[in-house]
C-alpha cells in the first residue's frame, strides 16, 4: 500500500487495471490492488499517460471542471488566460482546468501566410518564432515577396509578419533612393593605342522595382556593363590629347547611351560623368617632361619681357637726366639718402668722416 497526498492546486485521476475510475480531488488517498492515481496540477493542461483525454473527458466531473478547445488542420489557436496570452495551441485538441482561471481561445486560419488584420503586432513578440516569418523592410526601400517562387505582393517601409504552414517565403528588397554605381579601373585603348584607366560614377533610381527583379537578371550588373561598352566606345574612337581635352564630351556620350537603356533597365538615370583618367607611368613621366619644359619656356619668354621693360624704363630714365641737370641732382641726393640710410660710419686716414659729409650735404649743410 502507497499513500498519496493531493494538493489544493492538483486533481488526480484514479486508475485500476489500466482503465479510468474517477477524478480525485485534494486529500489524502492509499494506492494497492492495481490503482494507479496521476497527479496534476491545476495551472497546466490535462495530459494523461494511462488513457486519451476523450476518455477522462467523458466523466461528466471533469468536463465541468476544464475548459477545451479544438484546433483543425491548417489552424492554430491563441491561448488567453485571464485575458493575458498564455500559449499557441498548434492542431489538436487541449483541455485545461478552468477551476481557478479563465481560459479564452481566439482560432486563427494559417492556411494562407498572409495575418488577417484582426491579429494585434504585439502577439508576435510572445510566440515562438517558429509560428511566422517576419520581414522588416527599411525606409526608402520596398521588398517583393514571393509564395512558393511566385510573385505576392510588394510591401512599403515597415515591419510585416506571415504564418508559417509549409509555404516557402521569399523576399527581395530593392533601394528606391538615388543610388551611386562606381565603375573603376576600367583599362582602355585610345585610337594611338595608349592604355588608360578610367574610373567612372553615375547616379540612377528605380523606377519599376518589380519588372526589374523579374524582368532583369541583375540589374546592376546589366548597367555596369552598358557602361563600360560605352567608354570604350568612345575611348577607341579619339587620341589620347583629344581625350584629355574633351573629359565633359565623353561623360556626356556615356550619359546620353545610359539614358538610351532606361526604360530596358527600368531605372532612371540623374547623372554620370569621369572620375579620374589614370595614365601608364611611362606616360605619365612623358606629359610631366613636356609640362616641364612648357612652364620653363613660358618663365624664360616673361624674364626676357621684364628685362626689356627694365631697361627701356632705365634708357628714358637717363634721357630725361641728361635733359635735366636739376633731376639728375635730384636722382643723385636720392642715392645719397639710400646710402646714409643703410650704412654706418665710414673713417678714412685722409679725408675723415665722408659719411658725415654726405648727409650734411643731404640735409642743406654743406
Amino acid at each position: 500500500m502507497r499513500k498519496m497526498i493531493i494538493n489544493e492546486n492538483q486533481r488526480g485521476f484514479l486508475f485500476k487495471n489500466g482503465k479510468y475510475i474517477k477524478m480525485l480531488k485534494a486529500g489524502k488517498y492509499y494506492v494497492h490492488g492495481g490503482k494507479e492515481i496521476e497527479v496534476m496540477n491545476l495551472d497546466q493542461p490535462i495530459i494523461t499517460y494511462t488513457c486519451s483525454l476523450e476518455t477522462v473527458l467523458k466523466d461528466c466531473e471533469v468536463a465541468n471542471a476544464v475548459s477545451t478547445v479544438e484546433v483543425e488542420d491548417c489552424e492554430i489557436a491563441l491561448h488567453f488566460t485571464n485575458g493575458k496570452l498564455n500559449s499557441v495551441l498548434p492542431c489538436g485538441k487541449y483541455a485545461f482546468w478552468s477551476l481557478t482561471d479563465k481560459h479564452e481561445y481566439k482560432i486563427v486560419d494559417i492556411s494562407t501566410p498572409d495575418v488577417a488584420d484582426d491579429i494585434p503586432e504585439y502577439i508576435f513578440a510572445k510566440i515562438p518564432s517558429k509560428y511566422y516569418t517576419k520581414v522588416a523592410v527599411p525606409e526608402y526601400h520596398k521588398a517583393v515577396v514571393y509564395f512558393n517562387q511566385k510573385l505576392h505582393r510588394i510591401l512599403d517601409a515597415g515591419t510585416y509578419y506571415f504564418w508559417e504552414n509549409g509555404t516557402k517565403i521569399d523576399t527581395r528588397y530593392v533601394d528606391t533612393r538615388l543610388t551611386q554605381m562606381n565603375i573603376t579601373g576600367q583599362e582602355m585603348l585610345t585610337w594611338d593605342k595608349v592604355s588608360l584607366r578610367i574610373n567612372f560614377v553615375c547616379n540612377y533610381r528605380v523606377t519599376d522595382c518589380v519588372r526589374i527583379l523579374t524582368e532583369i537578371d541583375d540589374f546592376e550588373e546589366q548597367i555596369h556593363v552598358c557602361a563600360q561598352l560605352a567608354l570604350r566606345e568612345y575611348v577607341g574612337k579619339y587620341k589620347l590629347d583629344e581625350i584629355l581635352e574633351n573629359k565633359d564630351q565623353m561623360s556626356e556620350h556615356v550619359f546620353s547611351k545610359l539614358k538610351e537603356k532606361e526604360k530596358s533597365f527600368f531605372v532612371e538615370f540623374a547623372d554620370a560623368g569621369v572620375k579620374d583618367i589614370i595614365l601608364p607611368g611611362e606616360v605619365r613621366e612623358i606629359m610631366n617632361t613636356v609640362l616641364i619644359a612648357e612652364k620653363r619656356a613660358q618663365a624664360n619668354v616673361i624674364s626676357r619681357r621684364e628685362e626689356v621693360a627694365s631697361t627701356r624704363s632705365l634708357l628714358n630714365t637717363a634721357k630725361l637726366m641728361d635733359e635735366n641737370q636739376t633731376l639728375y641732382k635730384l636722382k643723385e641726393l636720392e642715392y645719397i639718402e639710400r646710402i646714409c640710410e643703410n650704412v654706418g660710419n665710414i673713417n678714412l686716414n685722409a679725408g675723415g668722416d665722408i659719411l658725415a659729409q654726405l648727409t650734411g650735404v643731404v640735409r642743406g649743410k654743406g
